[in-house]
């Protein structure tokens, strides 16, 4: 993990702001993308959100089922699984 040299304070509601050149090299758009936070331990993680599959965790080519989302790869085993259960 690279360390960018970027402190910010946390204000009264517990937001930061994202500087500019940050948002930039992630290609972050104003009212537009979304994040996920993690923690590990001591620190957070902040990741451009991707939708993922609920099955694998892949965001490769996936699409909505059922409100949900899901690859084409589980999307063939699902199909695969259920024509041999119809037998």
């Amino acid at each position: 993990m690279e360390s960018l040299g970027i402190v910010r304070k946390i204000d009264e509601t517990g937001r930061i702001v994202l500087p500019k050149d940050f948002r930039r090299r992630l290609a972050l758009e104003p009212n537009a993308d979304a994040v996920e936070l993690f923690a590990d331990g001591d620190q957070i993680i902040i990741r451009k959100y991707a939708a993922r599959c609920i099955f694998c965790g892949s965001s490769d080519d996936t699409f909505e089922f059922a409100g949900k989302r899901v690859c084409k790869d589980c999307s063939s085993r699902l199909s695969e699984v259920i024509r041999l259960q119809s037998k």
